[in-house]
């Protein structure tokens, strides 16, 4: 068995309706750079392993289901999946071979250009990308995330070089996030992309507090409250109202 075959998976969801178009098959895989403070996935932060299945394995499972997939496929979550650059393809390759919608849910935490001939070899087998952006400012960025929002952005401009469609998402997190400059800011970078075909703003929940406090982990937002439907609708105002995609 090849290594670039065999990936380390953290779960597996077999009916998933909001990650991508359709009903999903969502793979789960382990290990994460990022350190979001809102992270409702704490336990896949770690990169030792958890279980290791092969692309046969995994493609052989989605198989049991695969007549709930006819509008929908495979998505690819984690943690991060970039990650495991390797399998993914590996994974994405076999499924393409088989006609299967594939997507992937990224933050680009891993996106590396000068490994840019791997990640277009990705991009021949993936239909959607899933790009989280989760603050345009880089200092606030560093602050939520622990590290620097240039990756993400690159990546967000390689995939427009490439063409490949993108639906992003900004998980809106009230006095963390929610700035309207720094909203007004990422609107006007999401207006130099000519590849997305979706925009989501996805409300704050805490509902993931209870992972860090079963790891006996301190929740570094307790107290935020969550995103109310105004909050949400401020922020689609400002990033999707009379977006190109909605134009068509």
């Amino acid at each position: 068995m090849k290594v670039d075959n065999v990936g380390n998976v953290h779960s597996i969801e077999t009916f998933g309706a909001f990650d991508g178009p359709g009903v999903r098959y969502i793979v789960f895989l382990q290990g994460c750079p990022f350190k979001c403070q809102f992270c409702h996935n704490r336990d896949t932060w770690s990169t030792r392993t958890n279980k290791l299945m092969s692309v046969d394995e995994i493609f052989n499972d989605f198989s049991k289901y695969k007549s709930f997939y006819k509008t929908g496929g495979i998505t690819v979550s984690g943690g991060e999946p970039l990650l495991q650059l390797p399998f993914l393809i590996e994974l994405f390759k076999k499924f393409k071979s088989e006609g299967i919608h594939t997507c992937i849910d990224t933050s680009a935490a891993c996106y590396n250009v000068r490994e840019n001939d791997k990640f277009k070899e990705l991009m021949k087998y993936t239909d959607l990308v899933l790009l989280d952006i989760k603050q345009i400012n880089d200092e606030k960025h560093k602050v939520l995330v622990g590290s620097s929002n240039k990756k993400v952005l690159d990546f967000a401009k390689f995939l427009d070089e490439l063409g490949v469609k993108v639906n992003t998402r900004h998980v809106l997190v009230p006095g963390v996030n929610d700035d309207l400059d720094d909203l007004i800011t990422l609107r006007k970078f999401l207006d130099t992309l000519n590849n997305i075909v979706k925009i989501d703003v996805l409300g704050y929940h805490s509902k993931g507090q209870i992972k860090w406090e079963q790891m006996g982990l301190t929740y570094p937002l307790d107290g935020v409250r969550e995103a109310t439907k105004d909050d949400v609708k401020i922020a689609e105002n400002i990033l999707k109202s009379g977006f190109k995609y909605m134009q068509e």
